[in-house]
Parts: C-alpha cells; sequence; structure tokens
C-alpha cells in the first residue's frame, strides 16, 4: 500500500460513541480498513477534515499555562497544581490548564482571554492590566496518534504582593484539585530532570514543557 492510499476518505468518517467531552470515530484509509480516533471535536469540526489551509489557522481545544509568579524581594516562583486525572487515578503536577469556551473564541485574542479566565479559576489569582500574558506556542497536538485534541502554550507572568487570593474553589465539573506548588528555579529544574514530582511520581508532558519554559527563561 502507498502513501496515497494510507490517508484517510474525508468522506467516510464514522461516529461511534459520543457525549459532551468525548467522542469516538472511525477513520477509514482504504477499503475495509480503520484508524480509530478519540476526540473531544463534532464530526464536523474534526482536524482530519480540515483542509490544509484550516488546518493551519485552527484555534486548539485548550490552553496550558506557564503561570510565573513575581513576589516582594525578587522572588519568581512557577505556580502549579495537584490535579485529579481520571485516566491515571493520581493527582498529578500540573499546570494551569483548561479549554477554550464559546466566549473565548469569540474574543480578539481568544487563547489569551482563556488563560486569564483559567488562572482566574484554578488560581483564584487576578491577571490585572500590567501583567503580561503571552502565546508561546499557539496549537500543539498532545498525542496524535490517538486523538486530535490540541493545547496552545501561554506564559502568564503576575505580579502579587502577597498570595492572600490563591485557592482552588473555582473548580468546575469532574475538576478536582489538592492543592499547589510554587517552585523556584532550583526546585522546577530538580523536578524537570528527574521526571517526577515532590511525591515521587510521574506527570505529563504538558508539565513537563511548562517546567523546561520557566527554567530556562527565568
Amino acid at each position: 500500500m502507498d502513501e496515497a492510499d494510507m490517508k484517510i476518505d474525508k468522506n467516510k468518517i464514522e461516529t461511534l460513541y459520543e457525549s459532551k467531552f468525548l467522542k469516538c470515530y472511525d477513520l477509514q484509509y482504504a477499503e475495509g480498513k480503520h484508524y480509530f480516533e478519540a476526540s473531544r471535536r463534532e464530526k464536523s469540526e474534526l482536524v482530519a477534515k480540515k483542509t490544509d489551509e484550516e488546518a493551519k489557522s485552527m484555534l486548539p481545544d485548550a490552553v496550558t499555562i506557564a503561570v510565573v509568579v513575581h513576589l516582594p524581594g525578587d522572588d519568581t516562583r512557577l505556580l502549579m497544581t495537584y490535579e485529579y486525572r481520571y485516566p491515571i487515578g493520581q493527582f498529578l503536577l500540573s499546570p494551569v490548564a483548561g479549554l477554550l469556551d464559546s466566549e473565548d473564541k469569540n474574543c480578539d485574542e481568544p487563547l489569551v482571554s482563556a488563560a486569564i479566565r483559567e488562572i482566574k479559576e484554578e488560581t483564584g489569582l487576578t491577571v490585572k492590566e500590567s501583567d503580561k500574558v503571552y502565546v508561546l506556542n499557539p496549537c500543539a497536538f498532545s498525542t496524535p496518534g490517538m486523538t486530535d485534541e490540541s493545547n496552545a502554550f501561554l506564559c502568564a507572568e503576575i505580579r502579587v504582593d502577597d498570595l492572600k487570593e490563591l485557592n482552588q474553589n473555582g473548580a468546575v465539573g469532574t475538576e478536582l484539585f489538592d492543592g499547589f506548588e510554587l517552585l523556584d528555579k532550583k526546585r522546577a529544574e530538580e523536578i524537570f530532570k528527574s521526571g517526577r514530582d515532590e511525591k515521587g511520581n510521574f506527570f505529563s508532558l504538558a508539565a513537563w514543557a511548562v517546567l523546561a519554559y520557566f527554567v530556562l527563561n527565568f
């Protein structure tokens, strides 16, 4: 079978399972040949159905944010959370992250809008006009061998006088949190190099990327 025969037929995509947050599709790439995909997207919005130009300008499903907190005394920390991840069955060291919603998508800067909202929901911190929120990567695929799920990576630099606002009361739906880590550069580098968090557990590639960005740039 040559390369042309391996490409999916965009008119032969069948829905196998559908719920609010997860769908499963059968991508037929040749007669009787099937590739199965999990996605957050409706069938009409699947990345596999997009033209090359549409794929280049698409919005991601979610944002992942390196939240860098500048404290008094020139103390800079990376703020991360412990979030329960059901497929893993553990609280994982995690960056602040979340899905784009319809209001975000209608903003002039959808990724920045989603990031500011998620920071407030997951940490209690309010991003001020004097703070900086900027895009590091507009769209990266999480696990393209099984899903078209995509994330944008951003950095938010927030200056705070104290951490009294810090809380996890904004959790919604299935979100479940168990505290924060405020990592200085040395400790972030140790976790990055070891691949394990403070409790000795593994963490996600998104956490690894955020740790790397902090260690290299702050």
